[in-house]
């Protein structure tokens, strides 16, 4: 590899303020937030939206739309008589 041109790659917490749920892992990201991480270690810290905590797939509270009644309805709808 090149030296001096890829970014660094270094510990930072990704954190779900919706969940409270917070996970260490390397990134390119960083912040000039930092947290105090449970090891004792300063890391940055990224504020995220979702993730596995949050997220209805995840967690199995997922909506299940029922799209056969709008088929049966457009069909009818638009059916050629």
């Amino acid at each position: 590899m090149k030296p001096g041109i890829h970014p660094r790659y270094e510990p930072v917490v990704f954190r779900d303020r919706s969940a409270g749920f917070a996970f260490l892992t390397r990134s390119t990201l960083t912040s000039p937030e930092t947290v105090e991480w449970e090891d004792g270690n300063t890391y940055p810290v990224i504020d995220v939206e979702i993730s596995s905590a949050s997220h209805p797939y995840y967690t199995g509270k997922q909506v299940i739309v029922d799209s056969a009644g709008r088929v049966e309805r457009f069909r009818r709808r638009y059916a050629r008589d």
